[in-house]
């Protein structure tokens, strides 16, 4: 048998869980060496969880980028150390797998895949639902042409008073970049680009609002994830986002929501073409709206939902060995992040502007 790689993870958060159970799941060619976390009873949890014996705990995530064994670096921080960390990383030769967004802007974006250019290595980006068996299989309907000319897109990914961790680095713009655009909406426009083979962009007209949870103390929820709330925390970013994207294919309208005084949840996205239509419904599967022998139908394709978390790092550590830049590379998810300069920009300008 080869030699196992070695990882790292950085971050040992909620969202390091994911990644840990998936390395786990291939620790006969992956070793997680390291479990790094400022606060070290966090780091130690992720250890029993899914480390060794001889896994190391950290605070300090240097002691990683100088232990030559190291291969693989998964970064699970708060969105503003996203690019400072993974260049660090990059520039002392290891291979990144970086979670979504890829950092609070598409300047810092394309930073981190300079750095990446400029050291050979691979830097993979979290946009998970590239590695979904719905998305895959939607993207194949649409470009073998099942659904016609695609004309029209609509996104909703509203929840009923959930801003999460509110008061604390979530709701901060200086470290998280926004709010649900960042942290709901990356997760909506990456698959929506990787199935439509990459959007040409050409304008767009956003609005955002931060209404709901500025009075911290007199927010009301019924769960919060990372809660509770900081009530003397910062709240400056948006729970609610709308908009429309042109593009020299179809027009993109979104509409997204933290938190809404509507009691009910809308977690979907629909694919309109001139033969029939797509409707998946997020984490899950999606039902094709067509015609067939003169009569309208509804087709529920069957399939095994995959675990997609599990095949995105599956695919970090085959590419780290090929050394081919995947789906999830970042010169395959710039598009998202320039999306999503572009609609805060012109909410915060109040109208439609160009997007080069």
């Amino acid at each position: 048998m080869s030699e196992r790689k070695k990882a790292a993870i950085i971050g040992c958060g909620t969202i390091s869980g994911a990644h840990g159970k998936s390395y786990k799941l291939i620790s006969d060619r992956v070793e997680l060496k390291y479990f790094c976390d400022l606060i070290p009873e966090r780091a130690e949890a992720r250890k029993k969880e899914f480390g060794e014996e001889s896994s190391v705990v950290t605070t300090d995530y240097r002691d990683i980028l100088r232990d030559p064994e190291v291969d693989m670096i998964s970064v699970c921080l708060p969105n503003r150390l996203h690019a400072p960390v993974t260049i660090d990383c990059l520039n002392a030769g290891k291979d990144v797998l970086c979670e979504k967004p890829a950092s609070t802007s598409y300047e810092l974006a394309l930073s981190m895949k300079n750095a990446a250019d400029r050291n050979g290595r691979i830097l993979n980006i979290g946009v998970v639902n590239r590695f979904s068996a719905s998305v895959e299989r939607i993207k194949n309907l649409i470009s073998s042409g099942e659904i016609g000319e695609l004309y029209q897109i609509y996104c909703s990914f509203r929840a009923f008073r959930s801003i999460p961790a509110l008061g604390k680095w979530f709701t901060t713009k200086s470290e998280a970049g926004g709010g649900a655009l960042i942290d709901w909406g990356v997760h909506f426009l990456d698959l929506i680009d990787y199935c439509c083979g990459g959007l040409d962009l050409k304008t767009v007209s956003a609005v955002c609002h931060s209404k709901l949870g500025r009075d911290i103390p007199g927010y009301l929820y019924r769960s919060m994830h990372a809660g509770p709330p900081e009530p003397n925390g910062t709240y400056d970013v948006e729970e609610y986002v709308t908009g429309l994207v042109r593009t020299s294919g179809p027009a993109l309208t979104i509409n997204g929501a933290w938190a809404q005084n509507i009691d009910e949840d809308a977690m979907f996205v629909e694919f309109m073409g001139t033969k029939g239509g797509i409707k998946l419904f997020y984490g899950s599967k999606f039902k094709v709206f067509t015609s067939a022998a003169g009569e309208l139908i509804t087709v529920e394709p069957k399939f095994e939902l995959n675990d997609a978390f599990a095949a995105e790092i599956d695919a970090f550590v085959r590419c780290c060995g090929s050394r081919e830049k995947i789906r999830s590379n970042i010169d395959n998810v710039l598009t998202t992040s320039k999306l999503m300069d572009a609609i805060y920009s012109s909410a915060e300008l109040g109208q439609e502007i160009g997007i080069n």
